[in-house]
């Protein structure tokens, strides 16, 4: 009876003990876990204008992002209305998060990358693959027209298939040079099969990827659209 008992309470004093480390481990990497997340996603933004760096981004130290980050982007959140929020950094906010809230609810962040070779201003958008969420971010040049570079990542497409879209350079390449407006009006930019028909708004869908090309044209359709009321505003 009594060593049943001892053996509860060392188990009961183990679990404790085991708990409370783990709580401590995990507290204290939790800032190298965010300083990591931060840098991951400011390169993922970058990727969007990595032919206007200067640099290879794929060769600059996490000091040299953060570094180049903070010297060349400026940052605005909108809200569903186009409207500068106040109080919230663009860096900041998690798009997952904000796909859950009702559409009216919604903030957007837009990143305005400013260099040598021009200013350039980076948009997140988020949509629907094969399989879950894909997402993209988008650079337009100064004349909130013409992609001047593109990105996208995923959750679970398919190797070969619609993981190209971020795992092919040559795929988010097609974008450089195309336009989301004609004569005035908002076309956006189309992922299209069996030839390209309007040069400046089509580029090439990926073979066997049905789905995840629908996906990023329905992604880059809906998702640019949230940001023209914000452009308009700078227009004037």
């Amino acid at each position: 009876m009594h060593s049943n008992k001892y053996v509860t309470v060392y188990t009961v004093i183990m679990t404790l003990v085991v708990s409370v480390v783990l709580a401590v481990v995990v507290s204290g990497l939790k800032p190298i876990h965010d300083d990591n997340a931060a840098v991951y996603k400011k390169r993922e933004i970058l990727k969007a204008v990595k032919g206007y760096l200067g640099s290879d981004l794929d060769k600059m130290s996490d000091k040299e992002v953060l570094d180049l980050f903070d010297k060349n982007i400026k940052q605005v959140v909108i809200d569903a209305n186009g409207k500068p929020v106040e109080g919230e950094k663009a860096e900041d906010l998690d798009m997952a998060q904000e796909e859950k809230k009702p559409l009216a609810d919604r903030h957007y962040p837009v990143f305005t990358f400013e260099s040598d070779k021009g200013t350039f201003y980076l948009v997140s958008i988020r949509g629907n693959g094969l399989w879950d969420k894909i997402w993209g971010t988008i650079a337009l040049k100064d004349d909130f027209n013409t992609i001047a570079g593109a990105s996208f990542g995923h959750v679970g497409e398919t190797p070969g298939l619609g993981a190209e879209i971020s795992d092919n350079p040559a795929f988010p390449k097609q974008f450089e040079g195309k336009t989301i407006n004609e004569d005035g009006k908002y076309v956006s930019v189309a992922v299209v099969k069996g030839g390209i028909k309007k040069p400046a708004h089509q580029v090439d869908a990926i073979t066997g990827a049905t789905i995840t090309s629908k996906g990023v044209t329905e992604m880059l359709d809906r998702g640019l659209r949230i940001y023209l009321p914000y452009f308009e505003s700078l227009k004037k």
